[in-house]
């Protein structure tokens, strides 16, 4: 199968399964779900949704198991959006790439050093520092 393909497949499904998500699906445990992205089986039989749910663990873990109670609703909404001779089975995976950021953007706030612009003009005194080469007047 060619990779063009499943990507589009991909895409496809992606799409599906956001709109669906969005839409269609009434369970409450099913809120502030986000579609990352979905990775598609060479053969089309099978497909990974990685998502992305805001909130604590337990809201996270029960959002995986709304969407997977709805799997085969979200699959038979995929069959008929896309021809194949197969609708991939759907696999839902938490992606925790924006948790990871968040974090690595905090851990980094701590270690880096404060810049030179984001001192405060206050903080910096109040006299005018110039280069000496311009002390002379000009400007």
């Amino acid at each position: 199968m060619s990779s063009r393909r499943v990507l589009k497949v991909a895409e496809a499904v992606r799409e599906v399964v956001s709109m669906a998500i969005l839409a269609d699906i009434k369970d409450p445990r099913v809120r502030d779900v986000t579609v990352t992205y979905v990775e598609v089986t060479g053969d089309l039989r099978g497909a990974k949704v990685h998502v992305s749910v805001m909130g604590d663990d337990r809201k996270q873990h029960l959002s995986l198991r709304g969407l997977q109670s709805a799997a085969g609703f979200l699959q038979s909404k995929i069959a008929k959006r896309i021809e194949t001779r197969y609708t991939p089975r759907l696999e839902f995976v938490l992606d925790q790439g924006v948790k990871h950021s968040i974090e690595v953007s905090r851990i980094l706030k701590e270690v880096l050093p404060v810049e030179p612009a984001e001192i405060e003009p206050e903080e910096a005194g109040s006299e005018n520092h110039l280069p000496e080469e311009l002390d002379d007047g000009r400007v």
